[in-house]
């Protein structure tokens, strides 16, 4: 079976206005800008997307203009996360009702999970939906792992569990994960959540990335995924050193919603830069440093670099 999902797929910021309401000029912005990129795909509602912070109207809402905004044009995954199943199961099926192509489930969080009920929460979920499932694997934020042993089980199990994000700060977890599942599963596919780990990723089998870079920057991860294809390593060596500016932005404040807008505006798209509280506003200062990063990785508005 083919791989379903692969490439370069940018979990997409929610811009939303000075009353934390959906700006859909902002998006619209943003999603035409994305589409015309390399890009292989869109997450909507992942972390970068702030739906731990939003109210269920505004992740609805989120979900039905992207998923029509988007109209095909790009293969689209939606973001469906809760610490509780039969949530996760109900904006799910929100998500497949308005035609998104996948969802994508970070394991719950708040609780520590048994192996078996960690299992189980993804299995079920499996079984209430059509849509392919990816896991999203993000210890930093969720407090506990995906089991390697886990992945494999639902990969097994699960036929519509097609896929895992990756957002360990280490490649081990990434290549335990590929040497367990490829056997097995040829189709499931193992994306980086690391921009840097992308080139690692595909050396090891994987498939690719899920970057926030790719929302400024996609130049970056879209042309280390094409010159991988094509062989191309003075390519991908140029481009990497070239990436390995971007993480640096992510520590610049927490979280990091408006480092991102803000890197999105400067690149020459037309949006506001808004974040939904409690994530602040930028000083002139942060505003500074973001634009000498982008400055030096060479992903400004031709009219900012002269």
């Amino acid at each position: 079976m083919a791989v379903r999902f692969k490439g370069i797929i940018p979990p997409v910021p929610t811009l939303v206005d000075e009353n934390e309401r959906l700006d859909e000029q902002s998006m619209a912005n943003l999603l035409d800008s994305l589409i015309a990129s390399d890009v292989d795909g869109l997450f909507f509602l992942g972390s970068a997307g702030e739906f731990a912070h939003m109210s269920e109207a505004l992740r609805f809402r989120t979900a039905e203009f992207c998923v029509k905004y988007v109209d095909g044009r790009k293969p689209v995954l939606i973001g469906i996360a809760h610490s509780g199943t039969r949530e996760t199961i109900r904006y799910g099926l929100h998500a497949q009702s308005i035609g998104a192509d996948g969802v994508v489930a970070v394991n719950p969080f708040y609780n520590p999970l048994s192996d078996e009920n960690l299992y189980l929460h993804y299995r079920h979920l499996a079984e209430a939906l059509e849509l392919p499932v990816l896991l999203y694997n993000f210890p930093a934020l969720t407090g506990q792992s995906i089991p390697v042993g886990i992945i494999r089980r639902l990969a097994e199990d699960c036929p519509t569990i097609v896929g895992l994000k990756d957002t360990v700060d280490t490649l081990s977890h990434i290549r335990e994960t590929l040497h367990a599942v490829k056997p097995v599963r040829p189709d499931f596919a193992v994306f980086a959540g690391y921009d840097e780990y992308l080139f690692g990723t595909l050396i090891l089998g994987g498939d690719g990335c899920i970057p926030a870079s790719a929302n400024f920057a996609p130049e970056l991860t879209c042309g280390i995924y094409r010159a991988w294809q094509q062989q191309d390593y003075a390519r991908i060596i140029e481009l990497q050193q070239r990436l390995s500016l971007i993480p640096a932005l992510y520590n610049y404040d927490l979280p990091f919603y408006n480092v991102i807008k803000y890197a999105i505006q400067q690149t020459g798209v037309d949006i506001q830069v808004n974040s939904l509280w409690p994530a602040g506003g930028l000083t002139e200062d942060l505003k500074q440093r973001i634009t000498a990063v982008l400055q030096q990785c060479g992903s400004l508005a031709k009219t900012d670099q002269g």
